[in-house]
């Protein structure tokens, strides 16, 4: 039995520590040591056996401390991910990334950019409690790494509190020095900006250059959502507009960015239960978008019986009455009970034949 066991190795470490007691020094010591290793065996390692690397990087061994990495453990680690990856990822761990780069830690030996890494688990950190150091690590990582020339890490170095801790203005190198061309790269940079960062110099100076908002809306090499689909998510509306502006069909129909999915209608995500971030905005959004021509009995594209209305009228949402508002001969009735799967459609649904083209 479990608590059996601890017992017993409770009553082990309790007579191995008396018999410590009458002994001093180094045998002490070792056999504390021994007596802490048996009570919590089969917990994580303890943190006195970790290399320097690995307890640097583990918090629950307390907080860094400047100068305490080990060259040689921080070019062999033995973590099962790279270093700068775990460090750049987690805001607790960046005092630590300057020391690691002091000491030959290279983010080429890692899977991916270690600021992809961050950018996935956290799309805007706040870069406030970060200290300068910190900061030119952060940049260095940018900067010396080919491979953060990406969707996911334009939207971080983009979000407001990027710009805020200045480092946005590694896009505006990186547009400076012809790395973000507007033909060959993996992404669409004017679909990557964070929402607030469309009507920034750089974006004016994107399309100044070629970039399209009709070309951003492609695939991409990130996880993180496309520009106009994170807009609608918060409700943005200087972006919104921005997009719909450039690229009206958008009201209607967006065009999916990963390949085997439906393209899909705004007006059904928006009114999909947990879709927008502040559900109080669903009715507003709904009018908005109607007002920039989106059409609610627009068949949805992964099935071509249902409209903007019908699921709205399965879904029971308040929206209905605002989008039942006009008259189609074409509307279709059905009467089946709406599923999760085909709520869950609305947003993606597997296909064969790519997405669907804008209409």
């Amino acid at each position: 039995m479990p608590a059996l066991r601890t017992a017993r190795r409770a009553i082990a470490c309790f007579g191995l520590l008396a018999a410590a007691a009458l002994s001093s020094g180094c045998t002490t010591t070792m056999v504390v040591m021994y007596a802490y290793d048996k009570f919590t065996e089969g917990d994580p390692t303890p943190c006195h056996r970790l290399n320097s690397v690995e307890r640097a990087l583990s918090p629950r061994c307390g907080p860094y401390e400047a100068g305490t990495l080990v060259t040689k453990d921080v070019n062999a680690s033995g973590l099962p991910q790279c270093p700068l990856s775990i460090a750049a990822r987690d805001p607790r761990l960046w005092p630590a990334l300057p020391e690691l780069l002091a000491k030959g830690a290279l983010p080429e030996v890692c899977d991916e950019a270690p600021l992809a890494a961050l950018a996935r688990a956290t799309p805007c950190p706040d870069f406030s409690a970060a200290t300068p150091e910190s900061l030119v690590a952060l940049r260095w990582l940018a900067e010396a790494d080919a491979r953060a020339i990406q969707h996911d890490v334009v939207r971080l170095l983009s979000c407001p509190a990027a710009h805020r801790a200045g480092l946005s203005t590694v896009l505006d190198s990186w547009l400076a020095q012809g790395l973000l061309p507007a033909r060959g790269l993996a992404f669409g940079p004017l679909g990557a900006l964070h929402p607030q960062h469309l009507d920034s110099p750089l974006a004016h100076a994107l399309e100044a250059q070629g970039h399209t908002a009709q070309a951003a809306l492609g695939s991409h090499d990130g996880k993180l959502p496309g520009g106009f689909d994170e807009a609608l998510r918060h409700d943005h509306r200087a972006a919104l507009d921005w997009w719909l502006d450039r690229v009206p069909d958008l009201a209607n129909r967006v065009p999916s960015t990963h390949y085997g999915q439906f393209s899909w209608i705004p007006l059904a995500r928006v009114i999909t239960p947990s879709y927008i971030a502040q559900p109080e905005q669903q009715l507003a959004l709904v009018e908005y978008l109607m007002s920039r021509g989106a059409d609610p009995w627009n068949a949805l594209p992964h099935d071509a019986g249902q409209s903007v209305v019908s699921l709205a009228r399965r879904l029971n949402s308040p929206a209905l009455a605002l989008l039942d508002t006009l008259h189609h001969d074409a509307a279709p009735a059905r009467s089946a009970t709406v599923s999760s799967a085909t709520v869950g459609a609305s947003l993606a649904m597997p296909m064969s034949a790519g997405p669907a083209p804008l209409r």
